[in-house]
């Protein structure tokens, strides 16, 4: 039986970097945090998890600056497993704890580019998870994702819940990634639980969309049965030397139980801090296997569910053979596309000219 265990959710300060070298910093803030949350955290039970949110190594620089992908890619992007894991690693090893994280990182098979990538060590430093975020902040994040790049994506890993959705089986329950946006779209949730998730990362959100991050991720919990921990970063220095921190993100850290209750938060991120909570695995694999109701994936009629997804609807391979674009040319050449295509299938009513107004 899986114990209940402390989980820790990192809320860090980050300094947006310009170089790959410039990510050492952040590190070592997060090694001061996490000898004051873990000493801290693990006063009532021992601390088995911590989770490092979106961002914390690297900033989101690639995306407030529109910068080119190929630059950010060959000067800023990491490889996993790489120094900055080895760092990471060397503090799960040290507090003996696994570590859910994420980086813009490279990929071998396509050279050029970067993904955003979610990745879990165990407590020997050693990689056990790697997940490649299917749904980037799309307006304005240029990681490559496997849809992408679909059709290479399924030559290299097949058409799988694990080629999309991996699960790492450990000690401390089957571990599953679902970054930031990810978690907008339910189907994220739900393909990590269809494949076995019972703990899930869910992390960083903006300040303009706070109160959604709590209700998707409490949502997203309670629709599968399983817990999700979703810190949010501190603030936000743009470079290595700004000295104006900035609230970027709007707080609202949580961790969420298997029905939906939050089992810690920590609303403010006007500063270095982090949230905690109690994860129940045995609890959870108790109510999936016991309850009559609630416990909803034995409920589910897949055949009648296949038709929403009949008909294709974002492209897929859209950068298969170019880099991704700039911001303005993916709202003209996306963006707005989209919008258009969902009026012309009546799924989406379309504007009254009359009313119409641009963003």
């Amino acid at each position: 039986m899986v114990e209940p265990y402390q989980a820790i959710g990192l809320v860090p300060t980050m300094w947006g970097i310009r170089r790959r070298d410039d990510i050492r910093r952040n590190l070592e803030h997060i090694d001061h945090l996490m000898t004051a949350s873990t000493w801290l955290g693990g006063l009532d039970l021992p601390v088995r998890l911590v989770a490092i949110p979106e961002g914390a190594l690297q900033g989101f620089n690639d995306e407030v600056l529109d910068v080119d992908h190929e630059t950010f890619a060959r000067e800023c992007a990491i490889d996993i497993p790489g120094p900055e894991t080895d760092e990471l690693g060397r503090l799960a090893g040290k507090w003996g704890v696994f570590v859910m994280a994420q980086a813009k990182a490279r990929h071998p098979e396509f050279p050029g580019r970067f993904f955003n990538v979610g990745f879990v060590l165990d407590p020997d430093g050693q990689v056990v998870l790697r997940h490649h975020k299917v749904v980037p902040l799309l307006p304005v994040e240029h990681s490559v994702t496997p849809h992408n790049v679909f059709d290479r994506w399924i030559e290299l890993y097949g058409a799988t819940l694990d080629a999309f959705y991996p699960v790492a089986d450990t000690e401390i329950g089957r571990l599953g990634i679902m970054m930031a946006n990810e978690g907008s779209y339910p189907e994220n949730a739900r393909g990590l639980a269809m494949n076995g998730a019972e703990v899930v990362y869910r992390a960083s959100f903006p300040h303009r969309a706070s109160d959604t991050f709590v209700v998707q991720t409490r949502a997203r919990a309670l629709d599968n049965n399983m817990y999700v921990i979703a810190p949010n970063v501190g603030t936000y220095y743009l470079t290595p030397e700004d000295e104006t921190p900035i609230d970027t993100f709007g707080g609202h850290s949580l961790i969420v139980d298997h029905l939906g209750r939050v089992v810690g938060e920590h609303a403010y991120s006007g500063g270095s801090s982090w949230v905690a909570g109690t994860i129940d695995v045995h609890a959870l694999r108790h109510f999936r296997a016991n309850a009559k109701w609630g416990n909803w994936l034995k409920d589910l009629t897949t055949e009648q569910y296949r038709l929403i997804y009949e008909q294709p609807i974002y492209p897929k391979n859209l950068y298969a053979d170019r880099a991704p674009y700039d911001h303005d040319t993916y709202r003209r050449e996306v963006l707005e596309p989209q919008v258009r295509a969902l009026q012309e299938r009546g799924i989406y009513a379309a504007l009254d000219p009359s009313t119409a107004t641009t963003a």
